[in-house]
């Protein structure tokens, strides 16, 4: 069974997805440091997410998956307003409402990212994939307690510096999440690059942690998942 959500006051979009999922996967695309205005209908960032979406509808096709992405209300982070996190949580409270507590996985780019993972300890998530996530210096990582925190970044990222991205992953293992973090060589901020490297690991990764099929290798001897849907 297809279900939609065209609801526009709903900061949950539903791609796909069945009746009654087993879990389900919210993409959050990335946006500006400041920016009060609404995101266009045509927006690159946005554009950017969906063969993401495609990837991980493949990876996980035949197993009652719904995917479906964060509406934001404006474009920017906008400093201690932190539009994008309040988004999230508004469309994962949404998603437990209508779906139930269904096991989820996050994945954002840049500011997507950072909003994704300061979601990370609503009761929904599972884990947290972060593409070349905006990680800025003090970022809380408490959240992420007994989740799965997997980070690629490109190595020739001029945008978000990976350094940032590996120090977070190392603070968040410090507090008992289960981190790794993927150098992609050659990928830059915009994942145009070897775009293909990058939906395929995203889809392979999702489908991993939420037990559908196998994990990378270099993915599962960092992590120890044991929280699994299947």
């Amino acid at each position: 069974m297809l279900v939609r959500n065209d609801d526009p006051r709903s900061a949950l979009v539903v791609r796909h997805g069945a009746g009654s999922p087993r879990a389900a996967v919210l993409l959050l695309h990335g946006g500006r440091e400041e920016g009060v205005g609404s995101v266009p209908q045509w927006n690159p960032a946005r554009a950017r997410m969906r063969p993401f979406a495609r990837a991980v509808e493949r990876a996980c096709a035949g197993h009652d998956v719904l995917v479906g992405s964060v509406r934001y209300r404006c474009r920017g982070w906008n400093g201690d307003r932190e539009d994008p996190l309040r988004d999230t949580l508004s469309a994962l409270d949404d998603l437990a409402l209508r779906f139930g507590d269904v096991p989820t996985v996050l994945v954002g780019h840049s500011m997507g990212g950072r909003a994704a993972l300061r979601a990370g300890g609503h009761r929904l998530v599972r884990g947290v994939v972060g593409l070349a996530p905006w990680c800025p210096e003090g970022e809380p990582v408490t959240q992420l307690r007994g989740r799965s925190v997997v980070l690629l970044h490109g190595d020739r990222d001029r945008t978000c510096d990976p350094r940032d991205t590996l120090d977070f992953a190392a603070r968040a293992a410090a507090e008992d999440a289960r981190t790794c973090t993927l150098l992609l060589p050659g990928g830059d901020h915009a994942m145009l690059r070897h775009a293909d490297s990058w939906h395929r690991q995203t889809g392979r990764v999702v489908s991993g942690l939420l037990g559908f099929a196998p994990l990378p290798t270099r993915v599962a001897d960092r992590l120890a998942v044991d929280d699994r849907v299947a």
